[in-house]
């Protein structure tokens, strides 16, 4: 008889973002003449920049030739890049960050899943709420979330993020070992001061609990006082994994580029409480189940450091910190109480009084033909919510808040 993995089964019915598709397919389908404008899911408009094209074509020749042809490349990623990562995101900003602590991936989203197969089970988990619903769902599959009661998982620790706190979590009540943080964040666009980012450093140090850093969002950060890295942060260097990405910056969503910060100081331990090293269990892990990212895309992430690369790339962020500019003044215009897309390209819009996330999903959707994403879908705290990106094309993002002034509930 063949068992299955029983945690599997107590996740909900699908992943939220596959609710959201069938939805607007079933609207389409109704509605064929629908000019649809999307603003939900955070996948990007702009094509890749010029520079990181041309180093594309440029190894796509490489490869067709024998002389120059790649095969299976080094797991953690090729030195050419990682290299490139060391000096521009670390060393930069006055970081020491190893070239044997960094591990290319395919995406922040498969980290950040991933790196629960080197913890424990029994590791009590804490994650702010609304959140990233990846961090959830794979505590699920791995069996440390417990069972889904009133809309929380039992063992899960949730750190509300709402108006009353500013969207700043506070220090869990009780002893947690795992944090996620997620910022800028991921639904609600708020993020962190150094102060403020002190404080969970400060508690992973005194308690040796682990914070799982998504960083994916650092590129839009516009405010000094914001840190681009939780390295940044005095003692970070023995408590956090940071999480990086090319999706949502140079426009990899279809190309898949990420890498992982796993400092060789961050202990994880064993029941009798020897040290072991987090970062040589990433590397075994990493080592075993993935091949590498391809030598074509790697090419491709490290053109986005060039002189021209850099110039585009920032070209692109602010061609969507305008967009979520103009989706903040327009919700502003209208009444609602609007948070986010200062320093990130997601705006989290309180949605108008007694209506449901759902609901105002439903009625964007139906009446207005805009494609947000309800609150509720991120955790307890985000009923009352809507999510909107600033991914969409100025045209789109223009006619969308010229729609936004017809609100009418």
């Amino acid at each position: 008889m063949i068992l299955i993995n029983e945690n599997y089964p107590k996740l909900p019915g699908s992943y939220l973002f596959s609710d959201i598709a069938k939805k607007v397919n079933e609207f389409k389908i109704a509605h064929p003449d629908a000019n649809v404008i999307r603003l939900g899911i955070g996948d990007v408009t702009r094509p890749l920049p010029p520079a990181v094209v041309q180093a594309l074509h440029s190894a796509v020749d490489e490869m067709a030739d024998s002389a120059s042809f790649r095969g299976y490349g080094p797991e953690q990623g090729y030195d050419f890049l990682v290299n490139t990562i060391v000096e521009n995101d670390y060393k930069a900003r006055g970081l020491d960050i190893a070239a044997d602590e960094i591990f290319v991936s395919d995406g922040s989203k498969s980290d950040t899943g991933n790196i629960g197969d080197i913890l424990g089970l029994d590791n009590i988990v804490a994650i702010t709420d609304p959140v990233y619903p990846v961090y959830v769902d794979t505590n699920v599959m791995a069996g440390r979330a417990g069972e889904f009661v009133d809309g929380r998982w039992s063992k899960l620790v949730y750190l509300p993020c709402t108006i009353e706190n500013d969207f700043v979590p506070s220090l869990p009540k009780s002893k947690v070992d795992i944090i996620y943080l997620c910022y800028p964040n991921n639904p609600t666009g708020t993020t962190l001061t150094r102060e403020q980012l002190k404080i969970w450093v400060d508690y992973a140090l005194e308690n040796k609990a682990l914070i799982l850093f998504d960083g994916a969002y650092e590129a839009f950060i516009t405010e000094d006082d914001v840190p681009h890295s939780i390295y940044e942060i005095e003692g970070a260097k023995e408590v956090a994994i940071e999480f990086r990405s090319f999706s949502k910056t140079a426009g990899f969503t279809g190309t898949r580029c990420a890498y992982t910060v796993v400092p060789k100081a961050v202990m994880g331990y064993t029941k009798s409480g020897e040290a072991v090293s987090l970062n040589k269990l990433w590397n075994r892990r990493h080592t075993t189940k993935f091949n590498g990212v391809p030598y074509v895309i790697q090419r491709a992430a490290e053109a986005c450091y060039s002189e021209e690369g850099k110039k585009q790339v920032k070209a692109t962020i602010d061609y969507y910190l305008n967009n979520a500019g103009i989706i903040r003044a327009g919700l502003a215009e209208q009444g609602l109480k609007v948070y986010g897309g200062v320093n990130s390209p997601y705006i989290w819009v309180k949605t108008p009084d007694k209506v449901s996330s759902w609901g105002f999903f439903d009625y964007l959707l139906n009446d207005l033909h805009i494609v947000g994403t309800p609150g509720v879908g991120f955790g307890p705290s985000g009923e009352g919510y809507l999510r909107l990106t600033a991914f969409g094309t100025l045209e789109n993002t223009k006619e969308a808040v010229s729609r936004l002034k017809k609100i009418s509930i």
